[in-house]
């Protein structure tokens, strides 16, 4: 049976998007720094009861922006995870500093915090943790370690909007926290992110970072009666069309999230039994962390049973991509970066997962996807 084509991803309207972008432009100021940015910025601060909430153009402007802060110099080393998006390692390149990979732990995917402590030297000036498919690291831990060795914890939760870790919210254990809205995530606006500014001593400077390194925020409040350069920085804004698209996605981040661990939680149904059966693996719900249902994955046995898996889906119309390439084994990896210890669990999740559809209106395809995905996981 041909099936009509499943996307493992689809931008959708929930909201006032539209009407919003209507108004901004209406309003007749479509550079950063709005109206709605102000009030995306003012909707993310008290969701995170943060000192400072700055929209950027992309979670990637916002971990360059989070590296500055953290004021990192050449000689200066980053511990990240080799399992990540490589704009986790630019920001800490882009600096002069080495990133660090060290491998993950194989229940969360996340820093195995073990391999974290184990590779810390006189060198290393920040941990920057991400949270794996929704899920957050064990950042508990991880924040007593930064601060037992005087180190930055920067949080990269693109991909964690509203999930928690013992009922707080990720993106508030940090010094910072940066987040993603690409058309992938839970809440998007096609590009854009957010830098989360935990550090009150922070918050200015950041302001500056963002407006290319001069003091244009101060001078638009009334602080000093001319702007000027200032610091290092670069244009991080996001352009107010975004920001309009987004605050229509903000309101409705609860929704968004209710719809996303519905369709998980079927999911998790759905292949339980396979993975109790040690046929597939499946992601751990630890206890003490809620999703956000960012991501549902499976894992193979090995890298020729995921490619089988990926075309068999293909051949049916349901697109089921796999994820990161190692940064520890990419060729700007080798060259910028330092591996630490052997990192076996890095490479085995990265040549065995497999990404399932998941997006706000998957709706009944995803009883396609699961019928479709057993029929070859039990045929094998």
């Amino acid at each position: 049976m041909t099936h009509s084509k499943v996307p493992f991803n689809k931008p959708s309207l929930v909201g006032n998007e539209i009407k919003y972008v209507r108004d901004a432009v209406r309003r007749g100021q479509l550079a950063g720094d709005g109206t709605y940015t102000e009030r995306c910025c003012k909707m993310l601060q008290a969701q995170f009861n943060a000192p400072s909430v700055l929209l950027t153009h992309s979670c990637t402007a916002a971990l360059e922006m989070a590296a500055m802060l953290c004021d990192l110099q050449r000689g200066d080393e980053v511990i990240i995870p080799s399992f990540t998006f490589v704009s986790t390692a630019n920001a800490v390149v882009l600096r002069g500093a080495t990133p660090v990979f060290v491998d993950i732990h194989p229940e969360t995917l996340c820093l195995d915090p073990e391999a974290v402590e184990a590779a810390i030297t006189p060198q290393t000036k920040a941990i920057f943790s991400v949270h794996y498919a929704g899920f957050p690291a064990d950042i508990e831990f991880l924040s007593t370690l930064a601060k037992a060795h005087d180190l930055f914890l920067i949080e990269d939760a693109a991909q964690a909007l509203g999930s928690t870790y013992k009922e707080q919210q990720a993106g508030t254990f940090g010094d910072a926290a940066t987040f993603s809205f690409h058309e992938t995530k839970n809440v998007i606006s096609g590009e854009g992110g957010a830098l989360v500014v935990n550090r009150p001593e922070w918050v200015e400077r950041a302001e500056v970072i963002r407006e290319k390194g001069t003091n244009r925020s101060q001078f638009f409040r009334g602080a000093v009666d001319k702007y000027t350069w200032v610091d290092v920085g670069s244009s991080y804004l996001p352009g107010e069309l975004i920001a309009a698209f987004l605050c229509a996605q903000i309101e409705m981040q609860d929704a968004i999230r209710r719809r996303r661990l519905s369709v998980f939680d079927m999911y998790f149904e759905a292949f339980e039994s396979l993975a109790q059966d040690r046929q597939i693996g499946m992601p751990k719900l630890p206890l003490n962390c809620k999703g956000n249902g960012h991501m549902f994955y499976l894992l193979m046995d090995s890298l020729s049973t995921r490619t089988a898996f990926i075309n068999f889906m293909k051949r049916h119309n349901v697109m089921t991509p796999f994820h990161y390439v190692p940064l520890h084994s990419s060729p700007a990896g080798r060259r910028f970066g330092r591996t630490f210890g052997n990192l076996s669990v890095t490479d085995r999740i990265s040549d065995t997962l497999v990404r399932l559809p998941m997006f706000f209106d998957l709706g009944s395809d995803v009883e396609t996807v699961i019928e479709l995905a057993t029929e070859v996981l039990e045929n094998r």
